[in-house]
C-alpha cells in the first residue's frame, strides 16, 4: 500500500503540472481574453530573486535564493537542501533533530559546508548539522559538486567531493538607508515559537555592522502511527523538545582601494531531547543533548590589479557538548559525555591572471584541531592540518579547461594512548565544459575528482569502537553533463535545463563492524555509485501582474556494496540511499497572495546493509502549501505568511523507527523598518 502511495504521489505531481502547464498555454494564447479580465485593475511590477545558476560551470551547481526557501514555506535549510538534485538528508526528527547532507551517496563527512565562504568544521563527529542555522538569514543556499567555479576559495574548498555554500547579506548593501530593522514571530504546531530580530545600523560610508538574535522553542510532541502486525495505535512522541537560540555579528567594511573585511563573532546554544527509537510499547527516552557552539572568523579580500587578486581568512572555534543518559544498565544509573573541541585556522589563496583566458590560482590553509573529553582512557587528540590546491584554468572561445592539484599533510598527534599514522595525499581535478554553438547557451561539462576523507577522531578515538588504525576514504567522481538555457516559447521568460551523468567509487569505506564483544570502526569494502541527476527551472509571464515559476528535480541513484562477491550483500543499495527520489515546486507570483507549492518523493531505501523486506523502509511524498503577502506602510513594510507541512498528513520515516511529525502549521509575522 505504500508502494502504491507512493507511485500515485509521483502520478499527482506529474498530472498537476500538466494541467499548469495547458492552463498557463491557453491562458497566454488567449491575450484578449486575460485583457479584459484585468483591464480595470492597476498595473503592478512583480519583481523576485532568481536562482543564480551558471550554466556554463564545469561542475554540477544549483541555487536555492532565500526568496524561493520563503515562498514555498521551507521549514529550515535541511528542507531546502534535500530539494536539491543528488542530496540525500539524514533527518532523525522534529526541530531539534540531527540533519546532516551527503551528495551522490557519498556521505555527510565528504560534504563541506561554508558560511560566508569560511569553512564549518567539526573535527569529532566529521559532519555538520545544517538544522542549527537559521534559514532567515540566508540569501542562497548553493550546492557545488566536486568544487566551486570561483578561482578563489580556500584549500579546504577544493579538498571536498561536495560543497554547501550558505550566504548571508549585508541588509544595507546596495541602499542608501542608514538602518534597517527587522523583526520576526513564527509560531507553529507542536508548540513551536520562534521569535527573532535584526537591526543593520551604517556607522560611515564605508562601514556597516548588524546584530541579529534568534530563540527556537519546541515541545515536539507530535502524534505518530505505530503499526506492530495487525495491532495499529496512536502514540506520541516524547522527549524531543528544543530550546536553543544564537547570536551573531557582522562587521562589514570596504576600504578605499575597493578592498572588504568581514569579520563574523556567533554564539549558539541549545539544550534538546533525543527521542531514540521507537520500541514497541516503550515509547520513553531520557537522551538529553546540550550544545554550545562559538566562533569568530574574518574574511580580507582584495584586488590588486586586474591581474592579481588575493583573499585571507582566520578562524578560531569553541564547541562544547554534554550527552546524558539515564537507564539501569549503567553504574550509576546514569552516563554522561562531556566533549570540547577547538580549532585555529588560516588561509590564504591568490589569483594571478597573466594573459587573456588564462587563470591561475595557489590557496594554503593551516588548522590546528584539539578534542578533549572526560572518558576514562582519553586520550586527548590533537590535529595538524596543511592542505595546498593548485588550480589552472584556460577559458578559450567556446572551451574551458581547467585542473586542480591538492596536496593534504596531516599530523596526528596524541598525549597518551597509540598513536595513528600521519597522512600523506595528492589529489587531482580535471574538468572540461565546451559551448559548441556560440550563438545558443547549451553546454557540455566532463568532471574528474578524486578525494578522500581522513577519519573523524570519533572514528578513532570513540571509547571501545574507535581504531587508530584506520585509513583514510577514497573517493572517486567522474561527471558528465548537459546544461541548456532557451526561450522557447513567447509566452515563456526563461527555461533552464541541467542534466548530468555520474559514477562514483569509493574504497575503504569506513564502516562499524561487529569485532568479538563490540562494535568496532574497520575500513571495510568498495561502493560503486552511479546515478543521473536531471532539473528543470521555468519562469512564465501569465500576464503583466502575474508570474509563474515552475521547477522540478529527479534522481536516479544506485550506490552498490561492490566489497565481496561472497557476501550476502554484494550488490545491494548502501543504507537510507533512495534509487528514485524528486520535487517539484510551483510558485504564483501576484498583487494578491502569491501562492507556493512543492512536493517532495523519496522512494525506498534500507535501514542495513542487507535488502530484505525487514530492513525496508518505505518512500514517501510530502506537500507543502505556503499562503503569503507584504503590506507596504509609509515606514515599514509587514510580511504575512502561512505554511501547511505535509499537506497530506503522511506517517513516514527518514531514519528506521524515528517518526517525522504529520500535518503541521506554521504562521509568520514580519516587520521591516
Amino acid at each position: 500500500m505504500k508502494q502504491f502511495a507512493f507511485r500515485r504521489g509521483w502520478l499527482f505531481v506529474v498530472i498537476g503540472v500538466c494541467c499548469t502547464l495547458y492552463t498557463t498555454v491557453v491562458y497566454a494564447n488567449d491575450a484578449d481574453s486575460v485583457s479584459s479580465r484585468i483591464r480595470n485593475l492597476k498595473r503592478v511590477t512583480v519583481s523576485a530573486e532568481r536562482a543564480t545558476q551558471n550554466i556554463s560551470a564545469p561542475m554540477p551547481t544549483q541555487t536555492i535564493t532565500s526568496s524561493t526557501m520563503q515562498n514555498l514555506g521551507m521549514q529550515s535549510l535541511a528542507d531546502a537542501a534535500r530539494r536539491l538534485p543528488g542530496v540525500t538528508v539524514k533527518d532523525y526528527g522534529g526541530l531539534g533533530g540531527l540533519k546532516t547532507v551527503s551528495v551522490r551517496g557519498l556521505g555527510a563527512e565528504h560534504t563541506a559546508v561554508l558560511y560566508d565562504g569560511v569553512m564549518v568544521s567539526n573535527c569529532q563527529a566529521g559532519q555538520i548539522d545544517i538544522g542549527r542555522f537559521n534559514m532567515d538569514d540566508v540569501e542562497t543556499l548553493t550546492l557545488s559538486v566536486g568544487q566551486q567555479n570561483d578561482l578563489l576559495q580556500s584549500a579546504r574548498s577544493y579538498a571536498s567531493a561536495g560543497v554547501l555554500s550558505l550566504k548571508t547579506k549585508n541588509p544595507l548593501e546596495g541602499t542608501d538607508k542608514p538602518f534597517e530593522l527587522k523583526a520576526r514571530m513564527k509560531g507553529g504546531s507542536y508548540g513551536m515559537i520562534n521569535p527573532s530580530v535584526l537591526w543593520a545600523q551604517r556607522i560611515g560610508a564605508t562601514t556597516t555592522f548588524s546584530l541579529t538574535g534568534n530563540m527556537t522553542r519546541a515541545d515536539g510532541q507530535y502524534p505518530f502511527t505505530l503499526v506492530n502486525g495487525k495491532r495499529i495505535s496512536e502514540e506520541k512522541r516524547y522527549n524531543s523538545d528544543v530550546m536553543s537560540w544564537y547570536a551573531e555579528g557582522n562587521l562589514y567594511q570596504k576600504f578605499k582601494d575597493g578592498s572588504r573585511l568581514n569579520t563574523k563573532i556567533h554564539y549558539y546554544d541549545s539544550e534538546r531531547g533525543l527521542p531514540g527509537s521507537v520500541i514497541l510499547y516503550n515509547n520513553m527516552s531520557n537522551e538529553r543533548l546540550w550544545d554550545k557552539n562559538a566562533f569568530v572568523q574574518t574574511r580580507y579580500q582584495k584586488a590588486f590589479s586586474e591581474k592579481w587578486r588575493i583573499q585571507a581568512e582566520g578562524k578560531y572555534n569553541y564547541s562544547w557538548t554534554k550527552y546524558e543518559d539515564t537507564n539501569v544498565k549503567y553504574q550509576g544509573g546514569k552516563k554522561t559525555d562531556v566533549n570540547k573541541q577547538q580549532e585555529y585556522y588560516l588561509s590564504a589563496a591568490a589569483l594571478w591572471m597573466p594573459i587573456d583566458g588564462l587563470s591561475v590560482s595557489w590557496s594554503n590553509d593551516a588548522a590546528l584541531n584539539t578534542l578533549q573529553n572526560n572518558f576514562p582512557e582519553n586520550q586527548e587528540p590533537y590535529r595538524l592540518t596543511w592542505l595546498s590546491a593548485l588550480n589552472a584554468r584556460w577559458k578559450w572561445k567556446w572551451f574551458m579547461l581547467s585542473g586542480t592539484l591538492v596536496s593534504t599533510v596531516v599530523d596526528e598527534h596524541v598525549k597518551s594512548g597509540n598513536k595513528p599514522a600521519d597522512k600523506r595525499r595528492l589529489s587531482p581535478c580535471f574538468s572540461l565544459a565546451c559551448q559548441p554553438f556560440l550563438s545558443n547557451d547549451l553546454f557540455f561539462r566532463v568532471m574528474y575528482k578524486e578525494t578522500f576523507r581522513v577519519p573523524s577522531f570519533n572514528d578513532m578515538y570513540y571509547e571501545q569502537t574507535g581504531n587508530t588504525a584506520l585509513r583514510p576514504e577514497n573517493a572517486h567522481e567522474y561527471n558528465f553533463g548537459i546544461t541548456w538555457k532557451s526561450k522557447p516559447w513567447r509566452f515563456v521568460e526563461s527555461m533552464m535545463l541541467t542534466a548530468d551523468a555520474y559514477y562514483n567509487k569509493v574504497d575503504d569505506k569506513i564502516v562499524a563492524l561487529p569485532s568479538m564483544y563490540v562494535w568496532r570502526m574497520m575500513n571495510y569494502g568498495r561502493v560503486d555509485i552511479t546515478g543521473v541527476d536531471i532539473s528543470l527551472q521555468s519562469r512564465i509571464n501569465v500576464a503583466d501582474i502575474v508570474g509563474l515559476s515552475l521547477s522540478g528535480v529527479y534522481s536516479l541513484q544506485r550506490a552498490l556494496d561492490m566489497t565481496e562477491q561472497s557476501s550476502k550483500t554484494y550488490k545491494h543499495q548502501i543504507p537510507y540511499t533512495p534509487k528514485h527520489s524528486g520535487n517539484v515546486a510551483i510558485q504564483v507570483e501576484n498583487p494578491w497572495v502569491n501562492i507556493g507549492y512543492s512536493v517532495v518523493l523519496v522512494g525506498d531505501r534500507y535501514c542495513m546493509r542487507q535488502n530484505t523486506s525487514a530492513n525496508l523502509v518505505h518512500g514517501y511524498n510530502e506537500h507543502t502549501l505556503s499562503l503569503s503577502k507584504t503590506f507596504d506602510l509609509k515606514r515599514c513594510s509587514i510580511r504575512l505568511q502561512a505554511d501547511v507541512a505535509n499537506l497530506t498528513d503522511t506517517q513516514y520515516d527518514v531514519i528506521k523507527y524515528y517518526p517525522m511529525p504529520g500535518r503541521s502549521y506554521r504562521g509568520i509575522v514580519e516587520v521591516k523598518f
